[in-house]
């Protein structure tokens, strides 16, 4: 038997979180993104609407899980998923087994909600959220939502086997460049997140400057970082390294891995250093480390940039769902 309840207190949101990783962990679509280390500081820093969670419960385990939101609108309201914009992969979890029960419980609570449009974005391949139907809910079809290039990467050696020749030779000017410059180091970042974290804020608004400031511009959207990366950290999620030239910090990476699969969310450089190329530097590193950590994939999360596809990445696409209120009903 499976119960549910629309959890709508940021509190409660908040004491779910030992019951959300257990289930975090079984549900066969989570990503880093879908963890209450991601979505709890999400909601801190945004707050965007009226919460509007689905908690799908059997017994006393927490079998399911739709963090949603409702966002009003001159043309009605709009039931959102928690972590929206900022976050490049987003889904219900389900317990592994009974995905198909947990998602109509799902669907019959979300009919329950007043709201005119419910939107699902960023939904992966083979996402529960896609299996979503209710003869009271009108679904459209589901429509490609955003690119995110993936490198498949196998072995020890993933730089040697996995990533073109021509940007291995770049990777390598970039190298001796930047010791021609100075003494290179790379450096863990786990140890000091906060000091990391000043850093990444410094190389990214130097990277994006006078182009739209980048994402880290938003004081929200820093201070969900800031509080999301510890929280992240103690669960083992986070990869994130800088690049020095003697004294001078000149590159920062802020990335994730989870089963098999690591993750490029974030990066930054000091422009005047763009001759030795840190942000290459750092992501061959990181490519180098994650198939050492038996990752099979790396995966540069969305858009299109053309460097993406120079380390031989392929887009794999998220998927976009929206469903109405069914007229019959």
């Amino acid at each position: 038997m499976l119960r549910s309840e629309i959890i709508d207190d940021p509190a409660d949101l908040e004491a779910l979180a030992p019951r959300w990783w257990e289930l975090w962990a079984h549900s066969r679509t989570a990503t880093p993104f879908q963890s209450p280390a991601w979505l709890v500081p999400w909601w801190r820093a945004f707050a965007p609407g009226e919460l509007a969670t689905i908690a799908v419960w059997r017994g006393d385990d927490l079998v399911g899980l739709a963090p949603l939101y409702l966002e009003q609108a001159t043309s009605g309201s709009r039931l959102l998923p928690v972590g929206i914009s900022l976050s490049d992969y987003l889904d219900v979890l389900c317990f592994p087994g009974i995905e198909a029960a947990v998602a109509a419980v799902i669907a019959d609570r979300v009919v329950a909600i007043n709201w005119s449009q419910w939107i699902l974005p960023d939904l992966p391949a083979g996402a529960a959220g896609l299996t979503i139907a209710h003869p009271a809910l009108e679904a459209g079809q589901p429509v490609d939502h955003a690119a995110c290039p993936v490198l498949p990467i196998a072995g020890d050696d993933a730089l040697a086997v996995c990533v073109p020749a021509r940007r291995r030779r770049q990777l390598r000017r970039a190298h001796n460049a930047a010791r021609r410059r100075g003494c290179v180091s790379i450096i863990p970042a786990q140890a000091d997140l906060k000091a990391f974290f000043d850093h990444l804020v410094r190389l990214h608004g130097a990277r994006w400057a006078g182009r739209g400031d980048g994402v880290l511009a938003d004081p929200a959207a820093e201070e969900f970082h800031r509080q999301a990366l510890p929280m992240l950290a103690a669960q083992g999620l986070v990869r994130c390294w800088l690049v020095a030239i003697d004294d001078a910090v000149v590159g920062a990476y802020y990335g994730f891995h989870h089963r098999h699969r690591a993750y490029a969310y974030l990066g930054g450089f000091d422009p005047a250093y763009a001759e030795e190329s840190p942000g290459a530097i750092l992501i061959g590193h990181a490519i180098a480390e994650a198939a050492r950590e038996g990752a099979r994939e790396f995966d540069f999360l969305r858009g299109q940039e053309n460097y993406k596809y120079g380390w031989g990445a392929v887009d794999q696409w998220t998927m976009r769902k929206v469903w109405t209120r069914s007229m019959a009903r």
